[in-house]
């Protein structure tokens, strides 16, 4: 296996960033097949998408998980899974509990009160991928911020197996929540089951989660209809070593993003060229007992970069043109260089914070912006879930005192009625 290297990341990085955007365009016509299909035969549709994509018999008996297949599910799992859940959904919730806002009013000299009113959204969709592989975390990423924002209705979705069943530890995960509106239904299908509503379904206000391209693009599709919480690509990893780096570590962390899909982008910047040659070497060496071999190798290939640089500052230059969705700051002081980050979905610092601790039990959410949009975009948080109002109230001395600039300013933009409205308050 050989992974590409730069040494001028200004120009030739931004090519390469350039090759991993995926053309949307080529599955659109999918998505819009299974939009019109759901949209036309509600249940009968997502069954049918089902049954095609996922190989899954599913009808209106079995869509719903029961409690009873719930119980299954807790028989299947093991204790020290549920000892390692409730350590991390507590510090998930801890987290999130910090995130929360107060709604505020406040009077001025006046008798005018303005203020801000935070309420959570009434009912949310969370979407928790299947398919090649079960994540049980993204249960708990997605459900306690909507939870802890005080959300009354969460209703799951996750694509079943061949059998019609769910992955027991996801069902688990979802149990030790609380959440008992579970579907049996994934990719588009569950998308705009969630956002349009069927017979059983009761359409949602805003739809959570990450998920493949389908569902990409069709949550992309229904926004305006529904809320979204943002349009997530492949995973990605930056990171960002010294000449104290453990070799052993930094392919181990490289290795564990590009698992997740060969599509998956993992790069290490760093100032020692003799580092890159010791990282590749121990790939190699470490790759031959993994389980996901193919996928690992497949995306270190085609989206796997080393990049040697002149120093930090320039690594963090390099780390703000990417904006990663983990960054991993693999440095003797990482602290000393934190400031210089303008862009990354999450930060990872020191040699004992490897991403995946973010993945599962630290407590910041691991639903993350991708593909860049960490330039503008931030992980999903307890304000994902929840809306604010504008508070405002004038008092008699108040309007008189700005009626006249309101007034002026209605006429300058040609709006007489807007104007209208101070004037016979005034007058009157």
């Amino acid at each position: 296996m050989k992974i590409k290297r730069f040494d001028n990341a200004a120009g030739d990085l931004q090519v390469f960033l350039s090759t991993g955007e995926i053309d949307m365009s080529k599955f659109e016509a999918s998505v819009q097949a299974i939009a019109l299909e759901v949209k036309s035969q509600g249940n009968q549709g997502i069954f049918a998408c089902t049954a095609t994509y996922d190989g899954a018999l599913i009808n209106e008996d079995n869509f719903l998980v029961s409690e009873q297949e719930i119980e299954e599910a807790r028989a299947e799992v093991d204790g020290n899974y549920i000892i390692s859940l409730r350590k991390a959904i507590e510090n998930i919730k801890a987290f999130h509990r910090k995130q929360l806002k107060t709604s505020w009013m406040e009077p001025d000299a006046k008798g005018n009160i303005l203020g801000q009113l935070y309420r959570p959204l009434r009912r949310v969709g969370i979407y928790v991928p299947g398919g090649t592989a079960a994540y049980p975390s993204s249960v708990l990423m997605n459900a306690i911020p909507a939870l802890v924002a005080g959300v009354e209705e969460i209703a799951m979705v996750s694509p079943p197996d061949r059998t019609g069943k769910m992955n027991p530890y996801t069902l688990v995960a979802a149990a030790e929540l609380g959440l008992t509106e579970i579907y049996k239904m994934g990719g588009a299908q569950a998308v705009f089951g969630l956002a349009w509503g069927t017979s059983t379904i009761q359409k949602v206000d805003l739809i959570s989660g990450p998920g493949n391209i389908y569902v990409t693009i069709a949550k992309k599709m229904v926004y305006g209809d529904v809320n979204i919480d943002m349009l997530a690509g492949p995973s990605e990893i930056l990171i960002v070593a010294d000449n104290l780096a453990n070799p052993v570590c930094l392919a181990a962390d490289m290795m564990s993003q590009a698992e997740h899909d060969v599509l998956a982008r993992s790069i290490l910047v760093t100032d020692d060229a003799s580092l890159l040659d010791a990282v590749e070497k121990e790939i190699n060496r470490q790759i031959t007992g993994l389980s996901r071999r193919e996928i690992i190798e497949k995306s270190l290939n085609d989206y796997g970069a080393l990049i040697l640089v002149k120093n930090l500052d320039e690594a963090c230059a390099v780390v703000n043109q990417v904006a990663p969705e983990h960054l991993e700051l693999m440095v003797e002081k990482p602290f000393e260089i934190l400031s210089k980050i303008r862009n990354a979905g999450a930060i990872f610092l020191g040699r004992n914070t490897p991403e995946p601790v973010g993945d599962y039990i630290a407590g910041p959410n691991h639903i993350l912006p991708t593909g860049g949009t960490a330039k503008f975009y931030s992980p999903v948080t307890v304000d994902t879930f929840m809306k604010a109002s504008s508070i405002i109230y004038y008092s008699q001395l108040g309007m008189e005192a700005d009626a006249d600039d309101i007034i002026k300013l209605a006429e300058v933009e040609g709006l007489t009625a807007h104007a209208n409205c101070l004037r016979v308050r005034k007058e009157s």
